[in-house]
């Protein structure tokens, strides 16, 4: 009978390493760099929000939140009310991303799921090109060519059209008898409109190229149709890059300055009629900031400069939560 020899565990031949080596040197240096580079984007930011709130102080303290969003706008009587500048940013921008919208989206599905590829290649090499286009260029094309073509030909037709219809007309009515401007919130609103199309749709046709082609080969197995297939697969896998790159547009819209500043008609107003002259935060700073050098009139500028940084800020937090809830929604339904 043999004794059994029980032995201890086995030694191993090199050095005990952990289960995560240490990792190499470039690595790390690129792993810092990377948070160096971040941490230098919220440092940028902060001391622009710093710097700007203390040179807008002046109007702040002097005007209170009833004086800056009052709508009496008279530097020569020192009254700085801000309210008419915010309503004309928000109007354009709400048209700008209401035209903007479901002409990106249609635009992009056509691209991605009608036109065959050869066709479909070309218009998107020219909707990337449109995309890098500076504003100027648009506020230049609608202030020597679109404003006299809609004043002369599109709006007074659609004004005498929706003269006597209940809330049409008053929004775009007849103005002062039969006149209407070229110049309007409108006219802003389809400029930035134009301008915001191709980013949307580039970065919409981009996300919706990501569904997987079996997912709708899977769809057309079971019987659906072309829309049933979009609606069921096309759009839950790409709601959520879709709707960041509205809102990505949304914020381009609100912080134009040349469009604005070219194609709105400089008229500090608040009204229902869109076919009014009107004003926008970024078109007053670049207008009238040479003439402001020192003192309540260069703060209130400057104030309203903060007033759209918070803005932007507010529509990009807004993006980042819609986009996050659409993503928990999608992971719960999967």
């Amino acid at each position: 009978m043999s004794a059994t020899v029980q032995t201890g565990p086995a030694t191993p031949a090199g050095p005990v390493s952990g289960l995560w080596p240490r990792r190499p040197l470039g690595d790390r240096a690129f792993q810092l760099l990377a948070l160096l580079s971040g941490l230098l984007v919220l440092v940028i930011l902060v001391l622009i929000a710093v710097t700007m709130s203390q040179q807008s102080t002046q109007w702040f303290t002097t005007a209170g939140w009833s004086g800056v969003f009052s709508a009496d706008w008279d530097p020569t009587n020192n009254k700085f009310g801000a309210m008419s500048f915010v309503y004309g940013t928000a109007v354009v921008s709400v048209i700008a991303i209401a035209v903007a919208y479901p002409l990106s989206m249609g635009v992009s599905l056509l691209l991605n799921e009608v036109v065959p590829r050869r066709w479909a290649q070309p218009i998107v090499y020219v909707i990337d090109l449109l995309a890098v286009v500076p504003s100027v260029v648009w506020g230049l094309w609608g202030f020597a060519v679109f404003i006299p073509w809609l004043q002369t030909t599109i709006y007074p037709h659609v004004a005498s059209a929706v003269n006597h219809i209940w809330i049409l007309g008053n929004l775009f009515g007849p103005l002062n008898g039969n006149y209407v401007s070229g110049a309007s919130f409108f006219t802003g609103g389809l400029v930035l409109a134009f301008m915001i199309v191709p980013i949307v749709t580039s970065l919409s046709r981009e996300v919706m190229a990501t569904v997987p082609g079996a997912d709708k080969e899977g769809a057309y197995a079971l019987g659906a149709t072309r829309w049933e297939m979009i609606r069921g697969v096309v759009w839950p896998h790409s709601q959520t890059g879709i709707v960041g790159a509205t809102l990505l547009g949304l914020g381009r819209a609100m912080g134009e300055t040349i469009v604005v500043a070219l194609v709105m008609g400089s008229s500090p107003t608040i009204t229902s009629h869109l076919f009014t002259p009107g004003y926008a935060m970024p078109g007053v700073i670049a207008n009238q900031f040479g003439e402001a050098t020192v003192g309540e009139f260069r703060a209130a500028l400057i104030g309203m400069g903060v007033l759209l940084f918070a803005l932007t800020i507010v529509v990009n937090l807004t993006a980042r939560a819609v986009v996050e809830r659409n993503a928990r929604r999608i992971r719960g339904s999967a």
